[in-house]
């Protein structure tokens, strides 16, 4: 039985702490427990998703040295990819060394430094935009962290961060815009009910970092080492939810590396849902038009009636699932609700063949509705989808797995 965190037992916490406690785990009594809900006490939940996720091995012997490995090359990234190139920012007009004869800051050249420097700026703006309005439901990542990066705060470097280049870069964000142009919103109505300018997060003090310049940061890193996909629109709604887990996590030991350990846990999570994100591959079989096809063919399967009545409106799944499948239903609820939706998700052996079997629950779960409304209606009920019970739909979707 599907059961949501607030309501778990002493003796669910219990199973997850035998299943984890042994030297090496085993990964199918993980999964069995984890979809059933993730218990928050302890920091059950963030070590599960960190398991789940392959960042951690099953040996438990090996966890020590493979974070301070992982946790130290995220530490490298960071100074190759900010805090050196803003050095030599910072020493334009000191030095001028940059500017040479074969490379100056109106050299056509792609290869150019100066090149790479303004295209960083592009994508560096469309990562600010987005992140400024990340959550807005919730107060938390506006406020500041207790774990500020020391590497880019310390008083003593005199460098250009990604709070100045932001700052004082004359591109207008609305130049770089980024999204997968040609499909529905990637917001969802109920999650933006107030204006853009209100939802955009402010720039705390000098020596102080908010939550929103952490995954800016953690983004433009991806971005940076991923230059075939770069930054889309969206990916700030997948690294959020893995952010404010790791960086609620009830072990400080643990919370106080939550930049790095997000970042290596995104990055895994990026690999296997990548394609989603790159419009080149939409119609191919790993692309997001497959996908979204594939919902509508298991809903056929499964209530022949309810397909045949949205075939009949012309609704596409195109008008809502690729919101749905591609933000991994992040839009669709609330934070705590979307948690609770990935523990089932990261828990599946097909993780995302269960997302396809939730995205059909949540339509026939409310088929009567859309049984009887016309187009507009049922546009409505979809892109503002009306449950609440999220394990109603988890329990749902089973049964449609269960049933195959």
């Amino acid at each position: 039985m599907l059961t949501t965190t607030p309501l778990v037992s002493l003796h669910q916490i219990a199973d997850f702490q035998d299943v984890l406690k042994e030297p090496s785990i085993v990964l199918e009594k993980l999964r069995e427990l984890s979809f059933s809900g993730i218990p928050c006490e302890g920091g059950l939940r963030c070590l599960c998703w960190k398991i789940l996720l392959n960042y951690l091995p099953l040996e438990r012997a090996s966890w020590t040295s493979i974070l301070a490995k992982q946790r130290g090359l995220y530490s490298q990234f960071l100074r190759e990819m900010i805090i050196q190139p803003g050095i030599a920012k910072a020493n334009m007009g000191v030095s001028r060394e940059d500017v040479t004869f074969e490379d100056h800051p109106l050299n056509p050249n792609p290869d150019s430094r100066w090149n790479t420097y303004f295209r960083d700026n592009e994508v560096l703006l469309q990562i600010d935009k987005d992140v400024r309005r990340l959550c807005p439901d919730i107060s938390f990542f506006q406020r500041a962290t207790e774990y500020p990066c020391l590497l880019i705060l310390d008083p003593q470097n005199e460098f250009e961060t990604l709070r100045k280049r932001v700052e004082q870069t004359t591109l207008k964000s609305q130049t770089v815009a980024r999204n997968r142009s040609g499909v529905t919103n990637m917001s969802s109505p109920h999650k933006n009910n107030t204006s853009q300018a209100l939802n955009e997060y402010e720039v705390l003090p000098n020596g102080c970092e908010a939550h929103w310049e952490v995954v800016e940061r953690i983004l433009f890193i991806y971005a940076k080492l991923n230059p075939g996909i770069a930054y889309v629109q969206g990916m700030n709604e997948i690294v959020g939810p893995l952010y404010y887990t790791f960086a609620t996590d009830p072990n400080n030991e643990w919370k106080e590396h939550a930049e790095a350990d997000t970042f290596f846990c995104f990055t895994n999570l990026m690999a296997e849902i990548r394609d989603n994100f790159i419009k080149s591959l939409d119609d191919s079989q790993c692309g997001i038009t497959y996908k979204m096809e594939k919902v509508y063919s298991t809903l056929k399967d499964k209530d022949m009636e309810l397909f045949l009545k949205l075939q009949e409106q012309n609704i596409k799944p195109q008008f809502f699932a690729f919101r749905w499948l591609t933000l991994l239903l992040s839009q669709e609820f609330l934070l705590p609700d979307v948690i609770r939706i990935w523990d089932s998700l990261f828990a599946d052996d097909n993780r995302f063949d269960f997302l396809l079997l939730v995205c059909c629950a949540m339509l026939i779960l409310i088929r009567e509705q859309l049984l009887e409304g016309d187009f507009t209606i049922n546009m409505r009920l979809l892109q503002d989808y009306p449950i609440t019970d999220v394990c109603q739909i988890l329990q749902k979707a089973k049964e449609l797995q269960d049933s195959k």
